[in-house]
């Protein structure tokens, strides 16, 4: 896909990055908790990677790797990476409805998302109850505030216990009380405006955001930089998304140049590399690359964790920066979270509508979208431990997608563990209409477009009842008794409501339902 920026920045190449601003991570926990630490890493000398500009197909194969590289992947033999023991966003909060229960799987799990309000916070539970294991996504927030299955009526509150079951005798044995009668809790959070979960249920893992918290992006908090993100699920597998958009080549086509890439870290914890400026991935989820223009950037703030050390410049410098939140789903699906935060030009997202800069976010999202969703088969085919000997990555441009395969293969397991409820099957191909879907993948879930799609829907029955009220009151009227005059503009208005109410409604099935892209013709 082309670069998602090309949408929200003044430019659409590939976001230069100041190397002032990372001499301090971006990532900000407490100081107590190493950045993205899931397990502990005891890394020998070697595992320090060595600062490189060019990556071969080689690097990540297993047949034909140098001594060094043999030596590193058994060292780091026992440093394996827990899909399960990390922080996952779900949703931004503002496309979040507290009237109800949502419904979201996150690496292969089924959750429930609700508002408690008798705790004043975003629960995250098991999609399941207890009773029949109904989804719990499918009921209610009742009087009181509880999380009502709609099947027999079970009630639940903030901590998953059963507060209510209508079919036990009042006066009969508290059943409600069993631990058979409890909903799993997740623990969560909400941080940069978007709510997180922990993938574990276990309550070892209860105060878990005490030890240790999700990536934190200060600029998402920051209110001189605008906020605006989007959300949508994607038919084709979390590996292939972050591939893609850590791929600065694929947006130039034809019109290419060669791309310095180097690699300067790689560990479990993901890696560092530079190419106009510096491109981190912070496993599993976060991927981001930082960007200023004008200034001067050795008087600003050398830090993006919200800390000066210097006084400010005079001149204001313009950052930006490119942030993708990359979520396994299931095998074959993956969500994407979006955000671009800048302090410059802030103004026209205070003007024009959320629903409108989705438009051409999800134009991009479809460009790759099929040559995505066939190459993810096709690599699934020779097994992604095979995948750079069935294709040819000769020059650096690739070499971010290169980084995140030796990581995968490294560190992860060669590819998302999504434990034993899934097999490594993918999902067969849908028809183009499922395949391009916007309604499902991104409109219902989204508060901004979900709300203009339903004025747009009204507007385009109120210019249908306009115009036939028109033709109506033409045909009824008797001659003499209206001018011709009045005939003539009532016919007009006619005419004008109904080409407008099919053009709305091309407009709005195109935008928010069933959106194809052909690059034939692009």
């Amino acid at each position: 896909m082309e670069a998602l920026g090309a949408f929200s920045f003044p430019s659409s190449t590939y976001p230069l990055i100041s190397r002032t601003i990372f001499e301090k991570p971006i990532i900000q926990i407490p100081l107590t908790q190493k950045l993205n630490s899931p397990v502990p890493t005891n890394l020998s000398k070697k595992e320090k990677f060595k600062n490189f500009t060019a990556m071969s197909p080689t690097v990540l194969s297993t047949n034909s790797s140098s001594p060094d590289q043999e030596t590193e992947a058994g060292e780091n033999r026992e440093v394996k990476f827990d899909w399960f023991a990390q922080w996952y966003p779900v949703m931004p909060i503002c496309d979040l409805d507290r009237r109800r229960p949502h419904g979201k799987r996150v690496l292969g799990i089924d959750i429930v998302i609700w508002w408690d309000k008798n705790e004043n916070e975003w629960k995250v539970f098991d999609d399941s109850c207890p009773h029949r294991l109904a989804p719990l996504s499918e009921g209610r927030i009742d009087q009181w505030g509880r999380l009502q299955c709609v099947y027999h009526g079970w009630c639940f509150g903030g901590s998953g216990d059963c507060k209510f079951i209508p079919q036990a005798p009042r006066d009969g044995l508290p059943v409600h009380t069993s631990k058979k009668a409890c909903v799993a809790v997740y623990p969560s959070c909400v941080q940069n405006n978007i709510l997180w979960f922990w993938a574990n249920s276990d309550p070892l893992y209860e105060d878990i955001h005490l030890k240790k918290k999700p990536p934190y992006i200060p600029e998402l908090d920051d209110p001189s930089f605008t906020n605006m993100m989007i959300s949508r699920d994607i038919p084709y597998g979390y590996e292939l998304l972050i591939e893609n958009l850590m791929d600065p080549a694929h947006a130039d086509r034809e019109g290419g140049k060669p791309v310095e890439i180097s690699l300067q870290k790689l560990d479990i914890n993901g890696f560092t590399a530079k190419a106009t400026g510096d491109n981190n991935f912070v496993a599993p989820c976060l991927y981001y690359s930082f960007y200023s223009l004008g200034g001067d950037p050795s008087k600003q703030s050398t830090s993006s964790v919200g800390t000066t050390e210097e006084p400010a410049s005079p001149v204001t410098q313009k950052r930006a920066l490119l942030i993708f939140y990359c979520i396994p789903v299931s095998p074959g699906n993956s969500r994407l979270i979006f955000a671009s935060p800048r302090n410059f030009g802030v103004w026209i997202d205070r003007v024009v509508p959320r629903w409108l800069f989705h438009i051409g976010q999800n134009l991009i999202l479809d460009s790759d979208l099929y040559l995505l969703h066939v190459e993810e088969r096709k690599i699934a085919d020779v097994g992604p431990l095979n995948w750079h000997k069935s294709g040819f990555v000769p020059t650096k441009a690739d070499a971010l997608v290169v980084a995140f395969r030796k990581w995968l293969n490294t560190y992860a397991g060669t590819q998302v563990d999504f434990g034993t409820k899934f097999s490594r099957l993918l999902p067969p191909t849908p028809p183009r209409e499922q395949l391009f879907d916007r309604y499902w993948s991104h409109t219902v879930n989204c508060s901004s477009c979900s709300l203009a799609y339903r004025g747009l829907n009204i507007l385009e029955i109120l210019l249908q009842v306009i115009s036939i009220a028109s033709i109506g009151i033409v045909a009824a009227g008797r001659q003499g008794i209206m001018s011709v005059a009045t005939r003539n503009s009532l016919v007009c208005m006619a005419v004008l409501c109904f080409v407008a109410s099919k053009w709305l409604s091309h407009f709005i099935y195109k935008t928010f339902r069933y959106h194809d892209y052909d690059h034939a013709f692009r």
